[in-house]
């Protein structure tokens, strides 16, 4: 189970922060639909900064699976992944946001590497961390 939990808040177009915190789970929420290459940009950035299980809830999260799948791709010049870099995604549509953070506690478990950190990336306007944080302990 993950040790700890941190939050960012991503308005659509903004340059997402360094990261420090490897390797770790992400639970992208997307509010809103957001411009392809700032979904590219945003999706490297997990990757590069250590993603390795990356979970997408709400507005077009199908994209943000196949997105974030495609960083790591390119990552490796498309080339074999090694098992320890391979980032595993899933998309959530149509569920309650609980059952996406039921799931992150208690199902999305890399198969080589221990992720003992979570990373809730909220895109939206506006932030809703204390309510997204509750939540996800309520799960």
């Amino acid at each position: 189970m993950p040790s700890s939990v941190a939050y960012v808040h991503l308005a659509p177009g903004a340059v997402p922060p360094a990261l420090h915190a490897k390797p770790f789970r992400a639970i992208v929420i997307a509010e809103q639909s957001v411009a392809p290459d700032w979904q590219s940009q945003v999706s490297a950035w997990l990757v590069r900064a250590g993603c390795l299980y990356m979970m997408a809830w709400g507005t077009d999260c199908t994209l943000w699976d196949d997105s974030v799948d495609m960083a790591n791709l390119e990552m490796f010049g498309f080339a074999d992944i090694p098992d320890d870099q391979f980032v595993m995604t899933t998309w959530h549509e149509n569920e309650p946001i609980s059952e996406m953070f039921w799931f992150a506690k208690n199902a999305a478990f890399h198969p080589t590497i221990e992720l003992k950190q979570v990373l809730i990336v909220h895109i939206a306007q506006h932030p809703a961390k204390e309510s997204l944080l509750r939540a996800y302990d309520e799960a």
